[in-house]
């Protein structure tokens, strides 16, 4: 490191460590001490909101208080905790990974971000923010907020994983006493002042040794990638009335909402209209091996998802004969079960409403 570049790299964290210290930002987990809470709140904040994840934070923190805890839970209710937060990977891997620190670590977390990284579902970033903020290792935490503000502070035009982790490890031993705060300094003013869009330059703490102010490159950092338009995926869904219970399969573990549970459902073209009654009924009897007779449509549900968008006509029906043969874990649920079972949010919202449950055909249809 050039010593031009030392000198910047002193300035730069110097101011970001004396902003970051007089803000007093409210995060709950900011003054946790405990490597286990560090380490679901890290892995609930990715890609998500500080805002969105506050309150599933506290009733996951509240049901499950220590790793042993987690451990020894039941996958559907760590969903159930978790349903509408998103990315459930997330959720089947903390559950994972607290498995694993019981069974292989004496329950206790790994120290280093290696031995972290060896945990389900923890990646770079995650061993680094919880080895820095947990153990005060000397690692990184590169972020999309870091990796803005990293891009633009030193004008990085190939601002790839091994630029950054460079940069990023240069800034840390300025200050290796406190790496967490830097780490933590660096993601705030990327989510707070240095946007992707509009940074907040004139209240920046670093705008004097910003290298793409300067340059006038700003609006280049870090460098754009080229994302195709989401497709529209298209599907339909059947709510099989049995008596006062309902039809529901689990989705396979490994995949998108692996583990949650869902009404039978079917792919569908995206140019084709809505499906015949005749046809779903074919499709659910193969499928499910029931036969039941398909009622009116009562819901549209649109929904967003990262790589694309989804549709998905919702219809009713009744059970007729047939013992379901599939190979999905299956359960004929009552109104209590579809309360404890965790399912995917927009399904949610329809048992919140009333419209699973059997006779939900008086109720009112929508689009959401």
């Amino acid at each position: 490191m050039s010593e031009q570049t030392a000198d910047r790299s002193t300035v730069l964290v110097d101011r970001l460590l004396a902003w970051f210290d007089q803000r007093d930002r409210d995060v709950p987990w900011r003054t946790e001490a405990d490597p286990f809470a560090i380490l679901v709140a890290e892995i609930m904040a990715q890609q998500t909101r500080i805002e969105t994840v506050r309150p599933y934070y506290a009733k996951f923190r509240a049901r499950f208080p220590t790793v042993v805890d987690l451990a020894e839970a039941d996958q559907d209710e760590v969903l159930r905790l978790w349903e509408g937060l998103g990315y459930y990977a997330r959720a089947r891997n903390l559950h994972a990974a607290a498995k694993a620190i019981v069974a292989h670590h004496g329950s206790e977390l790994p120290r280093t971000a290696e031995g972290l990284r060896g945990l389900p579902g923890v990646g770079p970033y995650t061993a680094g923010a919880v080895a820095s903020l947990a153990f005060g290792a000397v690692e990184p935490a590169v972020d999309g907020n870091a990796r803005r503000v990293l891009s633009r502070a030193f004008d990085l035009e190939n601002g790839g994983p091994t630029a950054l982790d460079r940069t990023a490890r240069e800034l840390l031993h300025v200050c290796p006493e406190r790496p967490g705060a830097v780490n933590q300094a660096i993601m705030d003013l990327g989510s707070e002042i240095c946007v992707p869009k509009r940074p907040v330059c004139d209240s920046c703490p670093i705008s004097s040794v910003c290298l793409a102010l300067g340059r006038g490159t700003i609006a280049l950092r870090p460098a754009r990638k080229t994302r195709p338009k989401k497709p529209l995926r298209r599907g339909a869904a059947v709510i099989i009335a049995k008596g006062t219970d309902v039809f529901v399969v689990q989705r396979p573990r490994n995949g998108l909402l692996g583990g949650l549970w869902d009404f039978p459902n079917v792919s569908l073209p995206v140019d084709e209209g809505a499906p015949t009654d005749a046809w779903l009924e074919r499709e659910i009897e193969s499928a499910f091996g029931l036969v039941v007779s398909v009622g009116r449509p009562i819901h549209t549900i649109k929904h967003t998802f990262t790589h694309f968008f989804f549709e998905l006509s919702v219809c009713e029906a009744e059970w007729r004969r047939g013992e379901a043969s599939t190979s999905t874990q299956w359960l004929w649920a009552g109104p209590s079960d579809l309360q404890r079972l965790a399912f995917p949010v927009y399904h949610r919202r329809m048992i919140e409403c009333g419209l699973a449950e059997p006779g939900h055909h008086s109720r009112p249809v929508g689009t959401s």
